[in-house]
C-alpha cells in the first residue's frame, strides 16, 4: 500500500496540475497522509528552478492549513479520529506518555517536528488534543516548515539536479543536525 502511494505521489509531479496536487499533498500529509510533500517537491523544483520558491510556499502553506486540521483533529475528533490515526502510525503509546508534559514544551515539539522526519502530523493531533495555545502552534508550524521546504527549494534553486540525491538521503540527517545546533544554541546562550 505504501508502495503505490508513494509511485502515485511521484506521478503528480509530471502533471499539469501539479502545484494543485503538492498543495493537496502537503495539506492532507500533515494530518493524515503517509508521504512527505518533499517527494512531489523535490521533482517538481529540479523540472522548474524558476518556480522553487513559489512551490516551497505552496508546500509551506498548504501543510501549515494541514497541520490545522491535525490540531482540530485533536481538539475537536481525538477519540473517532485521531486516536486511530495514531494507532495505525503504531505511536498510540508515544502519544499517551508524551502528552503528560506537551504544553511546556510544545513549541519546540511543534519546530523540531515540522523539520525532522519525526510525523509531523503525530505532532499537529498532540498539539490540539492536549490544547497547545493555536497561535504559538501556528506560529511554530510556520518556521517549522517555512525552514523545511525553503531550505530544500533553496538547495536545489542553487545546485540543481546533483543535490537530489543528496537531499533525499540525508534529508533528515541535515534537519536533525540542524535543530541540534539551534536547541544547542539557545541553551549556550540561556547559561552564559
Amino acid at each position: 500500500m505504501i508502495r503505490r502511494l508513494y509511485d502515485w505521489t511521484i506521478s503528480l509531479a509530471e502533471h499539469p496540475r501539479a502545484l494543485w496536487a503538492l498543495a493537496f499533498v502537503a495539506f492532507v500529509e500533515s494530518s493524515v497522509f503517509p508521504i512527505p510533500p518533499d517527494i512531489l517537491m523535490i521533482p517538481m523544483i529540479i523540472a522548474t528552478p524558476r518556480r522553487a520558491f513559489t512551490i516551497a510556499g505552496v508546500a509551506m502553506v498548504a501543510s501549515v492549513l494541514g497541520g490545522m486540521l491535525g490540531y482540530y483533529i485533536g481538539w475537536g475528533l481525538f477519540e473517532s479520529v485521531g486516536r486511530p490515526v495514531l494507532e495505525f502510525y503504531g505511536k498510540q503509546d508515544a502519544f499517551d506518555t508524551f502528552s503528560q508534559s506537551y504544553n511546556r514544551y510544545g513549541a519546540w515539539a511543534v519546530l523540531v517536528a515540522g523539520v525532522t522526519p519525526f510525523p509531523y502530523k503525530v505532532i499537529t493531533i498532540l498539539s490540539g488534543s492536549t490544547g497547545l495555545s493555536l497561535p504559538v502552534f501556528v506560529v511554530s508550524s510556520v518556521i517549522a516548515r517555512g525552514l523545511r521546504f525553503f531550505v530544500v527549494a533553496a538547495l536545489l534553486w542553487k545546485f540543481g539536479p546533483p543535490i537530489r540525491d543528496f537531499i533525499e538521503r540525508r534529508l533528515g540527517l541535515m534537519f536533525t543536525l540542524f535543530i541540534l545546533l539551534l536547541v544547542g544554541g539557545f541553551a549556550a546562550v540561556k547559561y552564559l
